[in-house]
């Protein structure tokens, strides 16, 4: 096998051909038959290039193509490596290893994202076109060197190199608790509305709760107990507020309306057990004085004392909110916003 590679590396035409073989050899650990798939699964849309019959030449065909391998090839591995395991963890095991920020630190680490051909920008900042084009990557692997290319790819050349898989299987994120810390902090009301409890074929339990911002639905979770349900809906709540700015901005609108109408000012009735009954009291001396009148007001608690303490675990990078909060943006920073959304919807 490394004979015919190399064979084919010194029959190569082009320098720049030689460079990626070698810089893709680093990275996959065998040279590949057909430089085509691997130059197409590094072109981002945003070049704008196209064939010879006028049809656009990137790589999202091979991302899709790319994301079920991955899904196939990691779910085998999961699955022989945890004997025995439930359905739930084996499920969330695998998302954790083939989520977008995964696949975008690996592409990052490994060195994928400098091959990476865009317009305009560095990639570095942008985890999106990084995960995407390692996808694309698989994809490219699956076409050259077929399905058993692509299982030894991930076991030998990212498991255990760059990823330990028993410390992303038993890693355990308080999602429910990171999600409360940045309500908290904002003084956003947060509750977990039960959508509805059932069971399954083998009888267990299966529970689903969303997840709700000042009365804005948030997202939903459903697992086989109330903490496993409400853990996944907080999960993907989180990464809504990351990447949703109108959901952010809806549940601020909903807290500037709740705070408007709890200020707005009462008539307080007086009570009738603690009112000054007498007006006009008369001294010794023949003379009239006017008493105060009290009037009994209703105590007023604030928000922060209703709200319970606030988490202690600090947020881990992927799910940093705290520059998600209400407060007033410049021109210039929702201009820089406009030109990052559309960069990463490229």
């Amino acid at each position: 096998m490394w004979i015919n590679n190399i064979i084919d590396y010194i029959k190569l035409p082009f320098r720049k051909e030689k460079e990626l073989f070698s810089a893709l050899y680093d990275i996959l650990g065998f040279y590949p038959r057909d430089i085509k798939y691997y130059q197409q699964a590094l072109m981002h849309k945003s070049i704008g290039r196209r064939n010879d019959k006028g049809k656009p030449l990137n790589n999202e065909r091979l991302e899709f193509l790319g994301d079920a391998i991955l899904d196939a090839a990691v779910g085998d591995i999961v699955y022989r490596h945890y004997e025995g395991k439930r359905e739930g963890f084996l499920t969330n095991t695998r998302s954790k290893l083939v989520s977008r920020e995964t696949l975008g630190k690996l592409a990052t680490e490994m060195g994928l994202s400098q091959l990476i051909l865009s317009a305009g920008r560095s990639n570095s900042h942008n985890s999106y076109v990084g995960g995407n084009a390692f996808e694309a990557l698989v994809g490219a692997i699956y076409l050259d060197r077929g399905y058993d290319a692509c299982m030894w790819f991930w076991e030998n050349r990212v498991l255990g190199k760059y990823i330990d898989l028993d410390k992303v299987a038993f890693k355990e994120v308080n999602f429910k608790s990171k999600l409360l810390e940045w309500s908290q902090k904002n003084k956003v009301r947060m509750e977990y509305r039960m959508l509805k409890q059932k069971k399954d074929d083998n009888g267990s339990p299966i529970f689903s709760f969303q997840v709700m911002l000042e009365g804005v639905e948030g997202e939903k979770g459903s697992g086989f107990s109330k903490k496993e349900a409400q853990q996944l809906a907080s999960k993907d709540t989180l990464q809504r507020l990351k990447r949703e700015p109108q959901f952010v901005e809806a549940v601020f609108k909903a807290k500037s309306d709740r705070t408007k109408m709890e200020e707005e000012p009462t008539m307080m009735v007086p009570d009738p057990e603690k009112e000054q009954q007498d007006f006009i009291i008369s001294n010794d001396s023949g003379e009239f004085r006017t008493e105060s009148v009290e009037f009994a007001t209703a105590p007023q608690e604030s928000f922060e004392e209703k709200s319970v303490a606030a988490a202690n675990s600090k947020l881990e990078d992927e799910f940093d909110l705290s520059d998600i909060t209400h407060k007033e943006k410049s021109r210039e920073d929702i201009i820089a916003e406009a030109e990052a959304a559309a960069f990463a919807e490229g």
